[in-house]
């Protein structure tokens, strides 16, 4: 592969950097403040409201090896745990079903989701066959698991499959421990070229954000994804937590104006070819699906240990443990053992985070689906992405808010910080666990 090209930033800042940390306080605020759950005993997350439109989470939690910077509910794979795993995760799908919920899509995450490809398959298979609505399906895996034969097992169940890539630089995959596990950056280019051809969409997933990352090597990447021209592509800021291996947290990850420079480089390298989709995914279509189910779904149910579900005016939590998992399966009830209940107004504040990272703000949906005008019930909020340049009014459409450069950056920021809020929650629940329940 060709060495990083010059790149020449653009002159104008997206934001500055009194802003981007402004906006970081402020978002630490309001994610400490209502991210976390209290201990609930209950059998089951309430039952499906008429009307409402579901997304079916799955988590898989076991990987080969353990990231340094992953942040996500994973354990190291033992081949017998994982089976069983797998077994309870249909199980609790069926209790779900009895539940009366059906749903339109579907989404598998990790962990590393194919590292059983036959027991993925057996899932998969059971999902459909029970929620007969699911109309697409969406599925994570690695770049070293694409060469496998049997991940063309997967073709034609998968709708939409994400491969993490992060970064096509061979520093930047030996500073994120991925150059040992997954290979050089050109061998990582090669397989992806393979995956593409196995299903309707393929999604490559990359970070930015690390410290010493320059823009020569961001562009670089970017001009790989060019060259790739997958149907969609994810360009995430690194996320370091309190679960960010102490040995790298402090030295890994870039800050303020540097990661807005970083994301202007995306912006001016992707924007001309590829359609923003949200404020890190990218599609050459304008129908792609997005990366981030919660932009699509304003609900949402999450089976298997340590998924989240959201359900009308509640966050659910599934046990992180595996071992109260197979004993709550195994005694017929879901996996659900926290929930948090948010009031209106804190739900609202969440769907401008929302609308503001997926760039469809609508005055039309508030008043719609949530009964309010929003210009009123969250005026303190709309003056301050207004003051800041981060949405302007359409002249066209006065339902539509148009979100700027700055504003999907802004998104970009809120919802890295609202990630690192669910992340706290996943430290939280995980501190407790013994040798047992792993």
């Amino acid at each position: 592969m060709p060495n990083a090209q010059h790149y020449v930033p653009q002159p104008r800042k997206l934001l500055p950097d009194w802003s981007i940390k402004f906006t970081d306080r402020v978002m630490n605020y309001y994610t400490t403040r209502y991210l976390h759950c209290d201990p609930v005993i209950l059998k089951n997350p309430p039952a499906p409201q008429d009307g409402h439109k579901y997304l079916l989470y799955a988590h898989v939690p076991f990987c080969h090896t353990l990231c340094t910077y992953c942040t996500f509910h994973r354990f190291l794979f033992k081949e017998w745990k994982a089976r069983e795993y797998f077994k309870n995760l249909r199980r609790e799908m069926e209790y779900v079903k009895a539940l009366g919920y059906d749903f339109q899509a579907m989404y598998v995450g990790g962990g590393t989701t194919t590292i059983l490809e036959d027991e993925l398959i057996k899932t998969l298979e059971h999902a459909k066959k029970l929620f007969p609505s699911i109309k697409e399906i969406s599925c994570e895996t690695d770049p070293q698991v694409i060469m496998t034969p049997q991940f063309r097992n997967l073709q034609g169940l998968v709708d939409r499959m994400s491969i993490g890539v992060q970064s096509f630089n061979d520093d930047i995959l030996k500073l994120s421990d991925r150059y040992e596990k997954f290979g050089s950056g050109e061998q990582i280019f090669e397989r992806l070229q393979y995956a593409q051809e196995l299903f309707p969409t393929c999604n490559v997933d990359m970070m930015f954000g690390f410290r010493g990352q320059s823009l020569d090597v961001i562009h670089d990447d970017m001009e790989k994804i060019a060259k790739l021209n997958p149907r969609q592509t994810t360009t995430y800021p690194l996320m370091v937590t309190s679960q960010t291996r102490s040995s790298v947290r402090a030295t890994i990850a870039a800050e303020g104006e540097e990661l807005a420079d970083q994301y202007r480089c995306i912006l001016d390298t992707l924007g001309s070819r590829y359609r923003q989709l949200t404020s890190w995914t990218f599609g050459r279509t304008n129908d792609e699906g997005f990366d981030e189910y919660v932009v699509d779904y304003d609900e949402y149910l999450g089976v298997g240990s340590g998924a989240f579900s959201f359900l009308n005016d509640s966050l659910y939590v599934n046990t992180f443990s595996l071992r109260r998992y197979a004993e709550r399966i195994a005694a017929g009830n879901t996996g659900v053992e926290r929930r948090r209940q948010f009031d209106k107004h804190a739900i609202m504040q969440y769907r401008l985070m929302l609308g503001l990272f997926s760039h469809r703000l609508s005055r039309k949906y508030f008043r719609e689906v949530h009964s309010v005008n929003v210009d009123r019930y969250l005026m303190k909020e709309m003056l301050g992405l207004r003051l800041v340049g981060a949405i302007t009014d359409d002249p066209s459409d006065p339902d539509k808010i148009v979100v700027t450069d700055a504003g999907k950056f802004l998104g970009l920021v809120m919802m890295k910080a609202f990630y690192a809020g669910m992340d706290h929650v996943r430290a939280e629940l995980r501190a407790p666990l013994k040798e047992a329940d792993m």
